[in-house]
């Protein structure tokens, strides 16, 4: 007949499905009683999420180890850990599952760019905010996980395709910025047709096949919306960050709002919003009219409970007749200048 305390030494190896700790580290044998009569094992544990698939295969799992052991019939329970124990080891996990992402380096931090429509201008933000955080001395990597509406590459003027190198994808590398986006591999701007789950995997494969090196901040402009592709991202990265862009029309600032609603029930903190298309500033008279209307940025913000990290003016980069990047807007451009600043408020948000 079992004793306790052999049960006990039986469940501690044990690891809990989530946390991917034994039973041991997180304290989770709660209670063992055993009817002797019966040869009846009663088992209590603590685990870090309960009612799931993964709680039926670890049932099965001390079952089978008990009644091995000598126990005719096991009943469990299960509960839940305390939040306390949870947050301990959860951490743990997200910063080896993400260290496992990036080829084993844990100092990347991600910064997701979301919006809840297109069209409001977000991989123009991404990329000029990468273009900042490059200019502040930052190593910076863009994943264009926009696959619907990949535009990154054109935007930054990239005409050149990535090469492997045993077995991993090298990232095209524009004005010192690594990227990796849907549209290197579809032909001839060819329309998209996949499914959520094979989209799913092509995000991971960015993750996992591409050669980042040593990065500080690696960006993701994320389709518009809350889809398949968005629920990946906050499912992979639970450390992700994100800004969150709007215009100033109330509409497009509502429909964001749903996004940045996402983010916070994933529990991806949210950095900021981003106003853009806040204002056309006329060259000859100074006079700024707001052609989208104004507050939607400012509302946002309220209905996030987060800031305004900038507003930015309707206003085209400089031409310059030797580089190729119709979206970029220059270091000494007004637009660019603004930039600076929204991107010395994330660095100051993410390295606090």
């Amino acid at each position: 007949m079992l004793k306790k305390d052999e049960i006990i030494q039986l469940l501690n190896p044990v690891k809990d499905p989530f946390l991917h700790r034994s039973l041991e580290e997180t304290e989770g044998v709660k209670e063992v009683t055993i009817k002797e009569d019966k040869n009846h094992v009663s088992v209590k544990v603590a685990i870090g999420k309960t009612n799931t698939a993964e709680q039926m295969q670890l049932q099965q799992e001390i079952v089978g180890i008990l009644k091995k052991n000598g126990a005719s019939t096991v009943g469990l329970r299960f509960e839940q850990l305390p939040d306390d124990v949870i947050k301990k080891y959860q951490s743990a996990v997200e910063e080896s599952k993400e260290a496992s992402l990036m080829g084993g380096n844990t100092d990347t931090k991600f910064i997701a760019v979301a919006s809840g429509k297109g069209g409001v201008g977000k991989s123009t933000v991404t990329v000029n905010l990468a273009m900042s955080l490059m200019r502040l001395g930052k190593k910076v990597g863009i994943i264009d996980a926009d696959i619907y509406g990949f535009s990154v590459p054109d935007m930054m003027g990239i005409e050149e395709r990535p090469v492997v190198r045993a077995e991993k994808i090298i990232p095209v590398e524009r004005f010192g910025i690594k990227v990796v986006s849907m549209g290197f591999f579809v032909e001839d701007n060819s329309p998209i047709i996949w499914r959520g789950p094979m989209l799913g995997k092509m995000i991971n494969s960015f993750f996992k096949e591409v050669e980042w090196g040593d990065l500080d901040y690696l960006l993701l402009d994320l389709p518009p919306g809350t889809g398949d592709i968005a629920m990946d991202v906050h499912s992979l990265l639970p450390s992700c960050k994100e800004v969150i862009v709007t215009t100033p029309h109330p509409t497009a600032a509502f429909v964001a709002a749903r996004a940045g609603q996402m983010a916070l029930k994933t529990d991806h903190e949210i950095l900021g919003v981003v106003e853009n298309m806040a204002y056309f500033e006329s060259k000859k008279t100074g006079e700024k009219e707001y052609v989208f209307g104004q507050g939607g940025g400012k509302k946002l913000a309220e209905a996030l409970s987060t800031k305004v990290l900038g507003q930015l003016p309707l206003q085209q980069p400089y031409e310059e007749e030797d580089v190729f990047a119709p979206s970029i807007y220059q270091q000494d451009h007004p637009i660019g200048q603004e930039y600076h600043k929204i991107a010395s408020k994330v660095v100051a948000k993410m390295e606090e």
